[in-house]
């Protein structure tokens, strides 16, 4: 089943890439998709609370979702983009295993705890 789930995000990581290919995105905006959203780390610079809040803002699939809505109905070029990558990025994160931040770790999301030794049980 966790193999599925990756091919499920994984297609829809490819959906989101090759919407950049055919409106024929500038080679920035695939940057953006690669590591754009992980700028919502830096909110554990200041604690795990808000780091996970800003970290979820950006990574959650609704949040991307309603941008991209957003932008084809507004027809809005940036907005429909700004949805794609983060939409792309939080299925490209849940392919490697990344989900959504729980308030007192990191390494603790709705997928699990992530790396070696993590958890309640280490």
């Amino acid at each position: 089943m966790k193999n599925m789930l990756r091919l499920e995000e994984l297609a829809q990581f490819l959906v989101c890439a090759y919407y950049l290919v055919a409106t024929d995105a500038t080679w920035w905006t695939y940057a953006l998709l690669l590591v754009g959203p992980d700028i919502g780390m830096l909110g554990y610079l200041l604690n795990s609370s808000i780091g996970a809040f800003t970290y979820n803002l950006l990574h959650h699939k609704g949040v991307g979702a309603v941008l991209l809505a957003t932008g084809l109905v507004l027809m809005s070029g940036w907005v429909t983009a700004a949805g794609v990558i983060l939409f792309g990025h939080a299925s490209m994160d849940r392919i490697f295993g990344y989900g959504l931040k729980f308030n007192d770790d990191f390494h603790h999301t709705h997928l699990g705890w992530i790396g070696k030794g993590r958890g309640p049980s280490a």
